[in-house]
């Protein structure tokens, strides 16, 4: 029976599991975003964000800890120098997954997973929304209602300068 043991097992032997999950981790610190299933994806986001957690702290025994995990010493260097400076002030949530749709041959759920600060677009986003400001209908109606005498008085003001330059360039 199988009580209380939730994690996906992906179709794969633990050893494979866990040498395929490794080797994404080391594909998701290099590249900062990649491409997979949502199953993996999920599964790689309980397996990465650890280890990222762990590089907050730069020891020798944490780098020999997330060493052991990820095999890569080129990711683990990048891990501890860049990304762990980056996610400093984060208190967690380091990835962000999103759902690509279906893959062509088998109508797999695909999706890309990314680290959340590596991504400017999303972090534009942000910022242009927080500087929009916004208009209840009842501040429009007054101003427009403020705005028509003053539009009925320019109109007449405008024809008369405008039909003095025709004037002058029919002479």
């Amino acid at each position: 029976m199988r009580h209380n043991k939730k994690f996906n097992h992906l179709g794969r032997t633990a050893s494979h599991r866990n040498a395929m999950l490794a080797n994404m981790t080391c594909s998701l610190i290099k590249h900062k975003r990649i491409t997979t299933t949502l199953a993996k994806a999920k599964a790689l986001k309980n397996f990465a964000e650890p280890l990222i957690t762990r590089s907050k702290d730069d020891t020798t025994n944490s780098r020999r800890v997330v060493f052991r995990y990820l095999q890569d010493k080129y990711a683990v260097t990048e891990l501890f120098k860049e990304i762990a400076v980056k996610v400093a002030d984060r208190p967690g949530g380091y990835t962000r997954i999103i759902k690509t749709g279906h893959r062509l041959g088998d109508n797999a759920e695909m999706c890309f997973i990314e680290l959340v600060d590596y991504n400017e677009n999303m972090a534009k986003d942000k910022v242009a929304k927080k500087t929009r400001t916004r208009r209840s209908k009842k501040s429009t109606a007054t101003e427009s209602v403020e705005t028509a005498p003053a539009a009925e008085a320019t109109p007449a003001a405008e024809s008369a300068t405008e039909a003095k330059p025709e004037e002058a360039k029919a002479e």
